[in-house]
């Protein structure tokens, strides 16, 4: 029987967390989690400036929080900060692969150049990273964690009025190659799960929640509500710890109930 109180199983004390696309958003929220439960926090994404400020607002928090800029869609760039960070750091624990871009185009005349852009940052450097932080560090430790941010629209379909099907297509994407390592990197003890948020406010549903109303988008869950800045954190917090430890190759969506209703 465990003597270790339930508090424990989810403190990240001497953990290190490095989180893609960490400068403003879902990412932002997921490395306020991890470092409040006493993980230092390394952030990446492209802009200096948004990761200053992310870093100050975590550092506010009393997180010990870090910075790297680099493009995640670049494969040199994005090795760069996993060497950087191991360097600065010393260990990557747990890695979150969370940036990502949308394009809102029909189908029948989506850009390939813009298919390319999303493939890359949605799914490509998924696996970059992945690979990366688990050579350099996971698989010679024989442990990690590694949450993939997916969506719940890579669960289904593209509804008519959603014109994003690089985007929908990139997230199922997402969620196989979560499966896939999970199966191919358990024997190493990394865990690989991933969250499927629902409809979260951000700079990429900025434009669709002003058309469409938060009321609206509300409707569509049985919750009748949209994810808030504390809605991943929980979930974050249980696949990046000990509380987690026997979770792996697991889709878990926090959406309000949307994906049970209108199918997955």
């Amino acid at each position: 029987m465990s003597t270790r109180k339930v508090q424990e199983l989810f403190d990240l004390t001497g953990q290190v967390a490095l989180v893609t696309g960490g400068s403003r958003g879902l990412g932002l929220q997921i490395a306020e989690a991890l470092g409040d439960a006493g993980a230092k926090v390394m952030l990446t994404s492209r802009k200096a400036a948004d990761l200053e400020q992310a870093v100050a607002h975590l550092q506010d928090r009393g997180i010990d929080a870090r910075w790297i800029a680099a493009d995640a869609a670049d494969e040199v760039q994005a090795r760069r900060v996993v060497t950087e960070t191991l360097e600065r750091l010393g260990q990557i624990d747990i890695l979150v692969n969370n940036a990502g871009a949308s394009w809102g185009a029909a189908a029948e005349d989506h850009p390939l150049e813009a298919w390319d852009k999303v493939m890359n940052l949605n799914i490509r450097s998924l696996f970059v990273f992945a690979q990366a932080v688990a050579k350099q560090s996971m698989i010679p430790r024989g442990s990690g964690r590694i949450i993939n941010v997916a969506s719940i629209a890579g669960l289904s379909g593209n509804p008519s009025t959603m014109k994003t099907v690089a985007y929908n297509t990139s997230k199922g994407a997402a969620v196989n190659f979560t499966r896939a390592l999970a199966g191919e990197w358990g024997p190493y003890g990394i865990n690989v799960n991933a969250l499927a948020p629902g409809f979260f406010p951000s700079k990429m549903t900025a434009g669709l929640l002003a058309a469409v109303g938060e009321e609206n988008m509300a409707a569509h869950a049985p919750l009748r509500r949209i994810g808030d800045d504390e809605d991943l954190k929980g979930a974050a917090l249980l696949l990046a710890s000990r509380a987690g430890k026997h979770i792996t190759g697991q889709i878990i969506a926090v959406d309000g109930g949307v994906s049970a209703v209108h199918g997955s």
